[in-house]
């Protein structure tokens, strides 16, 4: 044992860095840091095979083995942790730009939707037989019936909402079905 030890660490561990440069080659890209810290690594992996080694073969043969999974479980990991997402929690009144009266919660996207919130806040005033025959309806749908009720041309409406004929014929065609009007009757 101590002949293994003494061989593989004469000159400051030379035999030893000689066999993980070897394994390291295989991977390339490694800096002079990440290069310490896998000799570090093969200091705690060599003591680790000098406890375990049975002489049924060759210690060189056993070691590299040993240091070849090591290493490359080291670098499984190294890479698995850079495909982390990396999560932080943020306070939603952190201070944003370069206005300080700004908060993350002044700038964050809302799910309120103004029109959606007008329609529903009118289909209050309806009954019950109109509110099932709105919900029938698109959005687009009922946006042209409101014009209409409301006095507006075909012409103006295909305008205002940016709409072609065929739009505007297929959705006059919807609000005016018998299956959508049925409710009404």
């Amino acid at each position: 044992m101590e002949q293994i030890l003494a061989d593989y660490y004469n000159d400051n561990g030379e035999k030893l860095h000689k066999v993980v440069d070897r394994i390291l080659r295989k991977f390339g890209g490694i800096s002079d840091k990440d290069r310490d810290d896998f000799y570090s690594l093969a200091n705690e992996v060599f003591t680790d095979a000098l406890k375990r080694y049975d002489r049924s073969q060759s210690f060189d043969v056993f070691l590299y083995a040993c240091l070849s999974n090591r290493i490359k479980s080291e670098m499984t990991r190294r890479n698995r942790e850079k495909r982390k997402v990396k999560r932080c929690i943020i306070s939603i009144d952190t201070p944003v730009g370069d206005d300080e009266d700004s908060t993350l919660k002044d700038v964050i996207a809302d799910e309120f939707n103004m029109e959606q919130e007008i329609i529903r806040k009118q289909g209050e005033r309806y009954s019950k037989r109109m509110l099932l025959y709105l919900g029938r309806l698109s959005l687009l749908q009922r946006k042209i019936l409101h014009l209409e009720v409301i006095g507006y041309s075909p012409v103006e409406i295909k305008e205002k909402l940016q709409i072609s004929n065929k739009q505007f014929a297929d959705c006059n065609a919807a609000i005016r079905s018998y299956r959508n009007i049925s409710v009404l009757l």
